[in-house]
């Protein structure tokens, strides 16, 4: 009986792609890209195409300057020209494509990664994971129906200085943990006042490269203007949860990890956001969401303080960063830890632009053909995104807020439940 590609991606763990010698292209993952923005273009595609047990054969944007770009960006370095196309759907029907990479705006993760898995695909997905929390569910409930290899874009998760400060704190480094910090980095503005207001700006008739109506795709129809979409998507509600979901998808997933909360989350939420009333952003751009789990901790999500990951325990301190790990004496940083993959201490990522990237990528492609769960599973990414909803849910609506995470619901609260998820625009749908 002849073995198809995807049953020997399943059962092949071959040693020459380990290797970074670059193996025939039979033995190399098929890939497609869908989104080349900034993200998807010189992130995933330029890291990709350095290496050597990938190919790249799909690239898929709506917009047809972007696709064009990132489908040169491969014949500059020697490749195949991938093909190109502007609807998920096409490139998801290619049989010979193993695994997508979704870096679209957030309000297109559940959709186009749902398609994704269904069509027998492996996922990179971008975090955060979700717009709202109802989605993530969904999205983990078919993973594990499909048995997807799901890497979330949480990167972080792979870099050596924060997987270093997360065992320190479990060892007891700086004894009891009583407090973490997630600061989410507050650009150039003085307490209190509001980072991006944006500036309002007439509709336009969109450019003729972008098909804006697939842009939007299930958010609420608006008219085109140029700073709602592409990069600036992350002002706007309807397309993102500003900075907490932005930057917090990365620092609290961290809290999450060191609190071996992963298939869990907070138990109380309380949040003051400054959200804007005098331009068209509309996302909470200052916060402080204060977050409480069942074992006492609190984790306390902020825009002041730098742009980093603070652990407080009762005898110290750890600080860590994308450039620095520091502690509040060396002695807290220094010798091995128990039960620890010192591999992850060393510093090989040091030199990257984003640190942990080449990691994170290859960790996805190992579990592609081992088929173990990925350094930040679907559930990770999952229930880290929801720490982010719930603060956003608690500073739109101002008090506090109990929460289940093990039934992810929360407590006698109707009104903030309706708030998990939101309806599609037709003819969008899970």
């Amino acid at each position: 009986m002849p073995i198809c590609r995807r049953t020997f991606l399943k059962a092949s763990a071959a040693p020459a792609l380990l290797a970074q010698t670059k193996p025939p292209a039979s033995d190399r993952i098929t890939i497609g890209l869908i989104g080349v923005g900034v993200r998807g273009r010189d992130h995933h595609l330029r890291k990709f195409l350095k290496n050597p047990r990938v190919q790249i054969a799909a690239i898929c944007d709506v917009d047809s300057t972007h696709a064009a770009f990132a489908a040169q960006m491969a014949v500059d370095e020697r490749s195949a020209r991938p093909l190109v196309y502007s609807d998920f759907r096409a490139l998801l029907d290619r049989r010979d494509i193993d695994a997508v990479v979704v870096s679209t705006p957030d309000h297109w993760h559940s959709i186009i990664a749902i398609q994704a898995m269904e069509a027998g695909k492996d996922l990179y997905c971008e975090k955060p994971l979700t717009l709202f929390i109802e989605e993530g569910r969904r999205m983990v409930q078919v993973a594990r129906q499909y048995g997807t290899v799901v890497q979330v874009g949480s990167q972080q998760r792979s870099d050596w200085r924060f997987r270093r400060a997360v065992d320190l704190v479990r060892a007891g480094r700086i004894g009891r943990l009583n407090k973490i910090t997630t600061h989410l980095g507050n650009p150039g503005t003085t307490k209190g006042a509001f980072i991006h207001p944006g500036e309002w700006e007439s509709v336009q008739t969109p450019p003729a490269e972008l098909d804006w109506n697939l842009w939007l795709g299930p958010a609420p129809y608006k008219d085109y203007s140029p700073n709602r979409c592409h990069f600036e998507f992350r002002y706007f509600l309807d397309h993102s949860g500003g900075r907490i979901t932005d930057w917090g998808a990365h620092h609290n997933d961290i809290a999450q990890w060191a609190l071996g909360m992963d298939s869990s989350g907070p138990v109380k939420i309380e949040g003051k956001g400054g959200f804007n009333k005098v331009g068209p952003y509309d996302y909470a751009g200052l916060m402080e969401v204060r977050y409480t789990y069942s074992n006492g901790v609190q984790v306390v999500c902020e825009n002041e303080g730098g742009n980093g990951v603070r652990f407080h325990g009762a005898d110290g301190w750890i600080f860590a960063t994308r450039m620095t790990l520091e502690a509040s004496s060396p002695e807290i940083l220094q010798g091995p830890v128990a039960g620890a993959d010192t591999r992850s201490y060393d510093e090989r990522n040091r030199n990257e632009e984003i640190p942990g990237t080449d990691d994170h990528h290859n960790n996805w492609l190992d579990c592609i053909r081992t088929r173990n769960r990925c350094a930040a599973d679907i559930e990770t990414g999952h229930r880290s995104a929801t720490v982010c909803h719930l603060g956003n849910i608690a500073m739109r609506l101002g008090r506090p807020l109990q929460w289940d995470p093990g039934k992810e619901q929360f407590l006698n609260d109707p009104a903030a439940n309706i708030l998990k998820g939101k309806p599609m625009r037709a003819p969008w749908s899970l």
